[in-house]
């Protein structure tokens, strides 16, 4: 196919030697099939973002730096460099995250390079060697679904491990490789011990994962896998080798409404998310 303009550049540079389809486009951005050196790789177009699809964008912002005082004084502000700035701050957060998960040995898109806007990462295949599909768009055996319940229950933990909390974990961001789930899209991803958000994003990723695999394995639904991951964490005695039991035993205390009505808000917002996100692949 013809080169979409943004990838110009990269063919230019010689990062990519043709285009040979488009995989998918979103919101957030447009997805590619490449050719690079006899490699079969995925380019990931960054679009320009006018408005987020993530209801609470400035939790996920939350600490994250900045190269210096003026781009986050005009951030803070709202000028057009500003929304540069931030725009190019929420790409890089992905491209950061990739990487330090990779080297952490985490289920994630191996990434190439990052250049003008455009991510190269290698291409996530199924058995036959085509683009691997989201959990959404595949029916598991009750064994299936308790196998990766489990997988990605530890690519949960080893991302906790190396200070990462998804923020966005469901089944609509998680591909099924020939060898098992890979974990993709990380623009929001957010420093588990630098958000005061961490916790109860970490919370909902896990209770997705929980929501979805227990369709095919109700005794799921049951578990409290996130609160025990967390207080495990937070007492400093996690590990990828921790064993898990899915039980916790929450201690009385004094009620926050405000954080309550807010989880409940949160929901409300990720379900009507994930029902356009739903209408959009049928």
């Amino acid at each position: 196919m013809k080169a979409p303009a943004r990838l110009q550049s990269l063919i230019e540079e010689g990062l990519i030697d043709t285009v040979v389809r488009q995989l998918m486009s979103g919101k957030e951005a447009m997805v590619f099939v490449v050719r690079s050196g006899g490699h079969t790789l995925c380019a990931k177009v960054y679009k320009e973002a006018t408005h987020r699809s993530f209801r609470q964008a400035v939790d996920y912002t939350e600490n994250r730096k900045v190269k210096n005082s003026r781009q986050a004084r005009a951030m803070a502000k709202g000028t057009r460099f500003g929304r540069e700035a931030q725009e190019a701050a929420w790409q890089s957060a992905e491209v950061d995250a990739l990487y330090r998960l990779a080297a952490a040995g985490v289920r994630v898109p191996k990434p190439h390079h990052f250049y003008d806007g455009v991510l190269l990462m290698e291409l996530v295949a199924d058995e036959g060697g085509d683009a691997a599909p989201r959990l959404n768009d595949v029916v598991f055996t009750h064994e299936q679904a308790l196998a990766h319940h489990a997988t990605l229950l530890t690519e949960v933990v080893r991302m906790l491990c190396a200070g990462v909390v998804h923020g966005d974990l469901s089944e609509f961001n998680i591909l099924l490789a020939a060898d098992g789930p890979v974990i993709i899209d990380l623009p929001q991803a957010v420093d588990a011990a630098g958000n005061n958000h961490a916790s109860r994003m970490l919370l909902r990723d896990v209770a997705n994962l929980r929501g979805f695999f227990g369709r095919f394995a109700p005794e799921l639904l049951a578990t409290q896998y996130g609160a025990e991951i967390w207080s495990l964490y937070q007492r400093g005695t996690l590990s990828v080798d921790t064993p898990l039991t899915g039980r916790y035993e929450h201690h009385a205390g004094a009620v926050d409404l405000a954080s309550v009505m807010r989880e409940i808000d949160d929901a409300r917002a990720e379900e009507a998310a994930r029902r356009l996100r739903m209408q959009a692949v049928q």
